[in-house]
């Protein structure tokens, strides 16, 4: 980033315990020349929506959205701390953006997410090339520690210098914090809960994002009424935990069947869910609420009841299997989702056979499917019988294969079927759509004249592993 005011920040103090951490709470300053930045996301849609927030951030300090990060002054690498792989794709980005541009300089590199909850004196140590380190739920402090970082001289910088760091978990919410929603699309995530009270063996989140807070309802259907008034007809509400959603005393049932209200909102979808907090009312809104999208993302983990335990999930084989029939009793064309993870520590062939056969009596019209990842400070990274890695790679591939054989199946049953389809994206070919059905399948279609938002009614005709192919019914599409 080049021209950085050299001047003094008010409000900051450097602890004495560290040369890498200062914290920083909000300063008042406007920047002296706005820069351009770019957001960068790993991971989940989490991830994605408080990226488009800090956008939202820097743009309400002036400065302006680069097209990719080889251009801008400030680069935002927003990064996810489930697996070893996400966390590791942080430092190649470091070691890309660190090297000098054409004229000599370098971009302002910020550590976001839940690698810099989790590493963040890690992260000064290791790439020293970084200025700012803020968590995810700190990051409405992000202008004031862009602010503080700029106004280092470049000839100061190195690996002993006080970076900017905020990895505080305040308990304030953020969201009070944030300037309006500057969203833009068709289709809108939405977080209406953070956190995660469940310690899974495996999981971070409980330590990179805190207990469960649920935001309060009027605060939601006022975000919401804003997103649709700047043309989402779909919203997402997301949250680590999103059925644990408890907010001004409402359920997330009664925020869905409220947000259904919108005149201008077509869908709600809303993920990722626990099997522990489907309840009554949020199944029945399934059947009750016409704009909720028959899909579910309802993570199971493993098919063995064993290997659940070790997991911590509070869940069995039989429990989630049972929850699925009474989702299906209400709503026989749900289109269900789940997570896996396999090879976790003391995972047999017996085990992971259990996880086979969950996904054929389930008929998933998809999932995610990860190896076990060893995280630092869980309780699953020190377990005996840690499974070696050939092992799980085997396993893995074995149980992709059986995903997308489900996938499959459930998209060509899907053949024949009229429905609506939310164009999205437009397509590979000249002339060609890409759009969502109602289930959540990638859909992809020849619509003269259609524009991205539009509802475009259709009739499925081909149905492939990652998508199906639709024919509009009509010239005459339904407008969004």
């Amino acid at each position: 980033m080049t021209g950085r005011p050299a001047r003094a920040m008010k409000g900051f103090h450097h602890p004495p315990e560290s040369p890498f951490l200062v914290s920083a709470p909000i300063a008042d300053e406007a920047p002296e020349k706005p820069s351009s930045y770019f957001v960068k996301s790993f991971g989940c849609q989490m991830n994605v929506y408080d990226s488009e927030r800090m956008g939202d951030l820097l743009a309400a300090e002036g400065h302006t959205p680069a097209t990719s990060a080889e251009t801008a002054d400030i680069v935002v690498l927003n990064t996810c701390h489930i697996r070893e792989k996400a966390a590791e794709k942080l430092y190649s980005d470091i070691g890309r953006l660190k090297k000098p541009r054409a004229d000599g300089g370098r971009p302002l590199i910020v550590a976001a997410g839940c690698v810099a909850q989790a590493e963040g004196a890690e992260i000064g140590r290791r790439a020293p090339a970084v200025d700012v380190i803020v968590g995810p739920l700190a990051y409405h402090n992000l202008p004031a520690l862009v602010r503080q970082a700029a106004a280092v001289p470049d000839d100061a910088r190195g690996a002993a210098y006080a970076r900017a760091i905020d990895t505080d978990m305040p308990a304030a919410p953020k969201f009070a914090h944030l300037p309006p929603r500057r969203h833009q699309g068709a289709s809108a995530f939405l977080t209406v809960q953070e956190g995660c009270d469940k310690f899974c063996t495996f999981c971070v989140v409980p330590y990179t994002r805190g207990q469960e807070v649920s935001r309060p309802a009027p605060d939601l259907v006022a975000e919401a009424e804003a997103l649709v008034a700047s043309g989402a007809v779909e919203i997402t509400l997301i949250g680590q935990n999103v059925n644990a959603y408890d907010g001004s005393g409402q359920t997330l049932a009664q925020l869905i069947a409220r947000l259904a209200e919108l005149p201008g909102l077509k869908r709600i979808r809303y993920t990722t869910s626990h099997p522990r907090d489907m309840s009554d009312d949020l199944i029945a809104a399934h059947a009750d609420i016409e704009k909720l999208m028959p899909y579910l993302h309802l993570p199971v983990q493993s098919g063995s009841s064993r290997i659940l335990k070790a997991m911590n999930r509070a869940h069995t084989r039989e429990s989630y299997l049972a929850t699925l029939a009474r989702i299906r009793a209400v709503r026989p064309d749900i289109a269900l989702s789940g997570d896996f993870i396999v090879g976790f520590p003391g995972e047999t062939e017996a085990d992971f056979l259990d996880t086979l056969r969950i996904v054929e009596e389930t008929g998933y019209a998809q999932a995610y499917s990860f190896k076990y990842s060893q995280r630092p400070g869980t309780p699953a990274a020190t377990m005996a019988d840690q499974v070696p890695e050939p092992v799980k790679e085997e396993r893995l591939a074995r149980l992709q294969a059986a995903i997308t054989a489900s996938a499959h199946a459930f998209n060509l049953a899907s053949v024949g079927r009229r429905t609506q389809i939310l164009l999205e994206r437009p397509g590979r070919k000249p002339g060609q759509l890409i759009g969502k059905t109602p289930w959540l399948q990638s859909a992809v279609l020849e619509v003269p004249g259609a524009k991205i938002g539009d509802l475009v009614d259709v009739e499925i005709t081909e149905g492939h592993p990652n998508s199906v192919v639709a024919q509009p019914l009509q010239a005459e599409r339904a407008a969004a």
